[in-house]
């Protein structure tokens, strides 16, 4: 075959006319999009025929969240948590719950509300990094598949260490799917509507939370607290099945299938898929420009196809010093750590501090009213406020300040109120306000970043927010609580932490900020050879210069090649002829040029590898 090619070149001259072949051309490639074209578009890659529509996506993973959030409510509810025994004037009377079994302290039942946060942090980098090289969606059905083992587990706890042991367990499942399902959103948002459907995505978790606390309340005062995490492992077990039954679906600067490269164009050269389905098993194409290299210059791989331990560990690194040099990135975490630490620390200690201040007989449910009215009211406000808007980074961090410090006030004042009636009203305007951030804090996490580092970024804003936010939250609150034995006064100075977060994204307004949804995932130098900086020759020179062939198979000392490894030269030499073609063509279309190789233009614009390409005529599948 490779002999084929160099005959035909040497062989057949130069078209006079480019009317008739650029014609071909254009007529053969028209339902093959360009890969300039492919490069805008959604990589989220629904079957037409599948019953899996892009809204159908957000459906499941909504409802993946909610049941996840379920399970945090849960804990915290007065049924599920409870409460200690306790002893008045020689009159004892036994706990209920989870604290009252295992005899817990404040700061112990604190800790176990933090517990799953050790799994989750551990696990979220890694799945991020894992979703290079092996299937994001398939990493969800296996993180699934671990909560709701852990989640049953959390039934049959004897103590307390088991069952701090099986919460960290949860959070290794939930690390999965918080780092991967929100790129599959954005991907498979509308443009228009990406911090909408971001909004309803994440209005699951004040909605998740607030129908915990409900569920809780009832399931553990009438069946126990056991039964509360058993029918939880039941309701998430069949998406867990959905994560390795349905066909995977890719992300947006990924590479398909088993392919350890990410692609500039979150998409394989036009042709290529054809040649990958049918030589699946000898090699996967990475990415256009090292087609015609890749084995000489391919990285070190297991014999499964996936990079080694260490290259992967380098790219996490780098991955994490690029995240991490990131101003806006960093800006926007630092905000929400601080927002963060409340929203953890209210979740969990609200429905007792209610019950203290305001003699609440029936706390758990007016909270979980509130927060799920309130969150699902307030997060679908912001998403379609920063739509209307128009979603930049710039105005996000607008609304993320704004809502941020006159919803931190209002609940401030809450707490000030000796009335219930009014502690009610400012807490839920104050709830609305605050919860206004969940959609824009995530669409900056998502689009200050390249493709390929979307899961990476919303992994480690995932840790930080938890690490430094509500992990420490519930203990310190608690400990304050058993120090100054004041809730009122508690409640004062943990919503207090609201208004340097506000401070913190106001900062964001002014910093310049680009949004890279559309930037390439590779830099251009690593995806096309650069050409050698040397004099140009002049036209003259190079219209009686013969074009220099692409390189060939060595041949003389080096030994013949086996069939397979002939087989993987054909193929790469074929498919570098046709990106080369395409490359060409792109050029001229940009231009409206008509293709002459006789004029000045072909010679001094277009690469003389290209001009091999078009005077061999071999690419004979691109015309």
């Amino acid at each position: 075959m490779m002999a084929s090619h160099e005959h035909e070149a040497k062989a057949e001259p130069p078209p006079s006319s480019s009317s008739s072949s650029s014609n071909t051309a254009e007529a053969k490639t028209e339902t093959r999009p360009s890969v300039e074209t492919d490069m805008s578009t959604n990589s989220t890659t629904i079957p037409s025929t599948s019953w899996l529509t892009p809204k159908m996506l957000l459906a499941m993973f909504c409802v993946m969240s909610l049941i996840n959030y379920l399970d945090r409510g849960a804990i915290a509810s007065n049924g599920v948590n409870g409460s200690r025994g306790t002893c008045t004037n020689g009159t004892c009377s036994s706990g209920t719950g989870i604290q009252g079994d295992f005899n817990l302290s404040n700061f112990e039942d604190g800790v176990l509300s933090s517990t799953f946060m050790v799994g989750l942090l551990v696990a979220s980098p890694i799945f991020a990094s894992l979703a290079k090289s092996v299937n994001p969606f398939r990493l969800i059905g296996v993180g699934l598949s671990i909560w709701t083992i852990a989640a049953l587990g959390c039934g049959f706890s004897f103590n307390f260490w088991s069952i701090a042991v099986c919460r960290m367990l949860v959070g290794v499942g939930e690390a999965s799917f918080i780092s991967l399902a929100a790129p599959f959103i954005d991907d498979s948002a509308p443009p228009a509507q990406k911090t909408r459907w971001l909004a309803i995505f994440y209005m699951c978790i004040p909605a998740g939370y607030a129908i915990g606390y409900v569920y809780g309340g009832l399931v553990g005062n009438h069946f126990g607290w056991r039964c509360a995490f058993w029918v939880e492992a039941a309701l998430m077990l069949p998406f867990a099945i959905l994560g390795f039954t349905l066909k995977p679906l890719q992300m947006k600067g990924m590479a398909p299938g088993g392919s350890t490269k990410v692609l500039a164009a979150d998409t394989v050269v036009p042709g290529v898929q054809d040649v990958e389905a049918s030589n699946s098993k000898d090699e996967s194409v990475s990415s256009s420009a090292e087609v015609g290299d890749k084995i000489s210059h391919e990285p070190s791989k297991s014999k499964s196809g996936t990079p080694a331990i260490s290259d992967q560990f380098s790219q996490f690194f780098q991955d994490m010093k690029e995240l991490l040099l990131d101003k806006i990135f960093v800006v926007t975490v630092l905000g929400y750590i601080a927002y963060n630490f409340v929203i953890g620390a209210y979740s969990y200690w609200g429905p007792k501090a209610g019950y203290s201040i305001y003699h609440m007989t029936n706390a758990d449910m007016i909270f979980g009213g509130i927060t799920v009215v309130c969150g699902i009211l307030g997060t679908l406000a912001g998403g379609f406020a920063l739509d209307f808007m128009t979603n930049s980074l710039s105005n996000a961090f607008k609304l993320l300040s704004l809502t941020t410090l006159v919803g931190g006030a209002f609940c401030f004042g809450a707490f000030l109120f000796r009335s219930q009636y009014g502690f009610l009203t400012l807490f839920a305007i104050g709830e609305l306000l605050v919860f206004a951030t969940q959609g824009p804090v995530n669409y900056v996490c998502l689009h200050c970043v390249k493709p390929s580092l979307r899961p990476l970024s919303m992994a480690m804003s995932t840790v930080a927010i938890h690490i430094f936010g509500d992990v420490p939250s519930s203990p310190l609150v608690g400990v304050l609580q058993d120090r100054i034995n004041n809730w009122r006064t508690t409640a004062l100075i943990l919503s207090t932490i609201f208004f340097p977060a506000a401070a913190i994204w106001f900062v964001g307004i002014f910093m310049h900020s680009v949004d890279r949804y559309n930037e390439d995932s590779e830099p251009q130098s690593q995806l096309q050879p650069q050409p050698q900086s040397q004099p140009q020759p002049s036209m003259d020179e190079r219209k009686n210069t013969t074009p220099t062939p692409l390189p060939e198979e060595k041949t003389g000392e080096t030994p013949l090649p086996t069939p397979s490894e002939k087989r993987k030269l054909e193929k790469n030499h074929f498919l570098k002829h046709h990106f080369l073609h395409h490359q060409l063509k792109r050029k001229v279309e940009k231009h409206h040029l008509l293709l002459n190789p006789n004029d000045e233009f072909f010679f001094n614009f277009i690469p003389i590898e290209a001009q091999f390409v078009w005077h061999s005529d071999s690419c004979s599948k691109c015309k």
